[in-house]
């Protein structure tokens, strides 16, 4: 912003949105000085300003462009009292890859992505017409993405003071069979909210039973 500020006093021409025209190379400048030398390794976590929430804003998608992971937080997601509020569409790593994290992990990851965008998708036709006018291909992506969105909580250590719920720890082999049944839809007869805050595939099966048992008295 203050480098917007100073380009214009100067009298150059702003490119889009009014940014500087050399925003490119002044943030590629800055970004280039965190990098690995001889001499030794910066790591950097930085916490980037984003207009209005538009993430293809001129500043924070040059800035990504240089990046080897991005976290985005969502406050759509927040809304819905999912945390971490992370937006897993949005979010992106240099290390999902087939290579680095075997096929498994990829095609899972790669799964989840797939089944939440196709929701995003329907999510207009949703709010216009309603559930009843959907597919039945359509309505089963809608509630395991629903499952899914929910299973992507965390109950966490820090956070057992503000949720009242004790921290949970899964291994990533159990999290990634876990994401991958809900996709391959052996879970399809658990309730959404068993999936809400917990731990393991297990706490959910546990929760669904304690939702069914409370139903039925």
């Amino acid at each position: 912003m203050a480098n917007s500020e100073v380009s214009a006093l100067l009298g150059r021409i702003p490119s889009a949105v009014g940014y500087q025209p050399t925003l490119a190379t002044d943030l590629g400048g800055l970004q280039e000085r965190i990098t690995t030398t001889k001499k030794g390794s910066i790591t950097s976590v930085q916490a980037i300003y984003v207009p209005a929430d538009d993430l293809t804003d001129p500043a924070p998608a040059t800035t990504f462009a240089h990046l080897d992971a991005t976290t985005v937080l969502s406050r759509q997601i927040s809304e819905l009292g999912i945390y971490p509020a992370v937006d897993p569409l949005d979010s992106t790593s240099r290390m999902l890859s087939p290579h680095i994290l075997g096929e498994e992990h990829y095609n899972t990851a790669r799964g989840v992505q797939k089944v939440l965008q196709n929701y995003k998708n329907l999510q207009d036709i949703i709010a216009i017409l309603g559930m009843d006018e959907l597919s039945e291909d359509d309505k089963l992506t809608v509630a395991r993405a629903r499952k899914i969105q929910r299973f992507l909580s965390q109950p966490f250590h820090v956070a057992e003071v503000f949720t009242g719920a004790p921290g949970k720890y899964v291994e990533l082999k159990e999290s990634i069979t876990s994401f991958q049944g809900v996709l391959d839809g052996k879970y399809d007869d658990l309730p959404e909210q068993s999936f809400y805050m917990v731990g393991g595939i297990e706490e959910v099966i546990a929760k669904a039973e304690k939702i069914s048992k409370e139903s039925a008295a």
